[in-house]
């Protein structure tokens, strides 16, 4: 048995909240294994919406276990909100949710912290969404961070420990701390919350799980092109968002991995700073946003909307290693006479098809451009149900893809979802 792996090929925003929780009941085990509540998935059904930070996404359907892994990191006092909002829709978590005991926290003073860099960069800022996830990666790889599992030992002293490194950097940047009580009166009271779950050695708990045969499926957050390796560095997230980032944030072998889904959106978006070769600054990017919902499930920050990039899908799937593709939000080009993709980049008179090292206002894209369907998809029930031109624009991605479309996206909801034979 493998470990199948779901993630975003883009920016991240691509909707894999949606498909892990349709996906789920063909798993018993849902996984998050990177990431920290900057990362909302949004999931609708039965006329209701979540949003979820740092629960997995399979926590809604039936008795499937979920676990939070050793790659995520995990903010107590949004954690607790978290699960009390779904908790208070009728959903039992406790004896569903596991933690991994060697998941990092995000303490207090990594928010100030988070603050406190973004201010010093000026001009030059990322765009966090100053959730502290950033310092606690870098405590994380400096050998400073705190652990879930620091919570059954010492953590007072740990605690108390850490804090004091922190507030040492605050200080040198004068950097004003008066707010810190108040956020730690909210972050112990969900150290609290924490204990009332089963912290587990995720490693063992998943290895053990493939080995006497249950299906996992590890789930993503964020997007390929946001990371830290190889995404549009330094506009990026703090944590490996590719399919090896399954691998050392769940403990898994590379062996053991399955089949890799890899979500698209059938247009590109992106939140906050950073390269975006194909966005559009006029009315059809305002279209976009509009009829996409295109807003930040977590921060409610507006998203930057442009063209399918076909460049840089081609090396997510590389580094990823993909083998199906799940493409969202079909629905949201429904009304669009002409659609256009982006199949090479044009760099001072040189026409590149590979992903470069640098991206920069330098990048032209390079369209082809196919006519639209102009037809609402939003309730169909079928694949032959699509239009002709909604058919094509799906062989020509698999075309310049290389993998094929298994899933579309037609809508929210868990129903709007075709999968195709």
């Amino acid at each position: 048995m493998k470990v199948d792996v779901l993630l975003g090929l883009q920016w991240g925003d691509e909707g894999k909240g949606k498909i892990v929780d349709v996906l789920t009941p063909d798993y018993e085990i849902v996984a998050r294994f990177q990431g920290g509540p900057n990362a909302g998935h949004t999931l609708e059904f039965e006329g209701k919406k979540y949003v979820l930070r740092s629960v997995p996404s399979g926590i809604f359907q039936g008795n499937k276990l979920n676990v939070i892994g050793n790659g995520v990191v995990l903010d107590p006092a949004l954690f607790k909100g978290e699960i009390e909002a779904l908790e208070q829709s009728g959903h039992d978590l406790k004896s569903r949710l596991y933690i991994s005991k060697k998941a990092h926290l995000i303490m207090p003073t990594h928010r100030l912290l988070d603050a406190c860099y973004e201010a010093a960069k000026g001009d030059s800022k990322i765009g966090t969404t100053g959730k502290g996830i950033g310092p606690t990666y870098t405590d994380k790889i400096s050998r400073n961070g705190l652990r879930v599992g620091d919570i059954l030992h010492n953590f007072e002293e740990k605690y108390n420990t850490a804090k004091a490194k922190h507030l040492r950097i605050l200080n040198q940047y004068n950097f004003d701390t008066s707010a810190l009580a108040g956020i730690e009166k909210e972050w112990f009271d969900g150290i609290a919350k924490l204990k009332e779950f089963t912290f587990i050695d995720s490693e063992h708990f998943i290895n053990n799980a493939v080995g006497t045969g249950k299906k996992v499926l590890a789930e993503g957050a964020q997007g390929t092109m946001l990371d830290i390796d190889f995404g549009s560095y330094p506009f990026v997230t703090s944590s490996n968002t590719i399919t090896a980032g399954a691998c050392t944030g769940l403990g898994i072998a590379p062996r053991n991995v399955g089949e890799v889904y890899g979500i698209f959106k059938a247009y590109c978006t992106r939140v906050g700073s950073g390269p975006f070769p194909t966005e559009l600054f006029d009315e059809t990017g305002d279209q976009l946003r509009k009829l996409g919902f295109e807003f930040g499930s977590v921060t409610g920050r507006p998203r930057r909307c442009g063209w399918i990039d076909l460049v840089a899908l081609r090396y997510a799937i590389m580094v990823d290693g993909v083998s199906q593709l799940i493409m969202m939000k079909s629905d949201v080009l429904d009304s669009f006479e002409t659609i256009k993709a982006c199949v090479a980049y044009e760099i001072e008179g040189k026409t590149v098809s590979e992903f470069p090292f640098e991206v920069d206002d330098r990048i032209k894209p390079v369209y082809v451009e196919m006519k639209g369907w102009q037809a609402d998809m939003t309730k169909m029930l079928k694949e032959d149900q699509f239009p002709k031109e909604f058919t094509d624009y799906i062989s020509f991605l698999e075309k310049e893809l290389g993998v094929p479309i298994s899933i579309v996206s037609l809508g929210p909801d868990r129903a709007q979802t075709i999968i195709r034979k």
